[in-house]
């Protein structure tokens, strides 16, 4: 029976890693890259953002909720996982040990950017360009921004390649292969669209 409930406490945490979280991942990193083509047009995309109907029943619904227990549920597993990389040093198991340590990094920078900028918002800051630029414009935070958004782009493409898997999406070794191809070019791209934004802020 324990068996039977994590099974499906493991699926659902890699199903909502993909939908809705990766989706809003994807869509969150688009919005920020407004940023390369100036001020106003990040501006105009963070506002449209903002002025949706019903914004906090989605954000709630399809964003926070799901975000909450993939994270919280990742930490356990990342936790109490048994990484066997240094025994054995196949690339798929340092995937998984990166997995872990990504999903724990991206947990610390997504709690941190959520406190900069919602529970800011929440008090009455607004959420535009120049507050992105006050935040960067320290180099310690812009590292920590390429490092926390590498992190979450890479456990983000990688864990679409488990979910693949998990799903019977790949079930041969070719499959599984071409997917490792696609989900590092997803990475590269994701990680690329993400950097350019950080830096289009300084």
């Amino acid at each position: 029976m324990a068996g039977n409930k994590e099974f499906a406490l493991r699926r659902l945490h890699s199903l909502l890693g993909v939908i809705p979280v990766g989706i809003f991942l994807i869509q969150h990193l688009v919005v920020n890259n407004f940023a390369t083509r100036g001020e106003q047009a990040f501006n105009d995309a963070a506002h449209f953002m903002e002025s949706l109907p019903f914004r906090i029943v989605l954000e709630t619904v399809i964003i926070f909720l799901p975000l909450l227990f993939h994270a919280i549920y990742g930490v356990y597993i990342a936790f109490t996982a048994k990484n066997n990389a240094t025994r054995y040093g196949y690339f798929r198991n340092w995937m998984f040990v990166l997995q872990r340590v990504s999903g724990v990094i991206t947990f610390v920078f997504v709690c941190w950017h959520v406190w900069e900028t919602r529970i800011a918002a929440a008090f009455g800051a607004s959420v535009n360009f120049s507050m992105m630029e006050n935040i960067l414009s320290n180099p310690l935070m812009v590292a920590f921004y390429v490092i926390g958004v590498v992190s979450t782009v890479f456990h983000f493409a990688n864990g679409l390649w488990s979910f693949c898997v998990t799903w019977g999406i790949t079930v041969t070794p070719r499959s599984q292969l071409i997917s490792t191809y696609v989900t590092l070019a997803v990475f590269a791209a994701l990680a690329y669209v993400g950097v350019s934004s950080i830096f289009a802020f300084i």
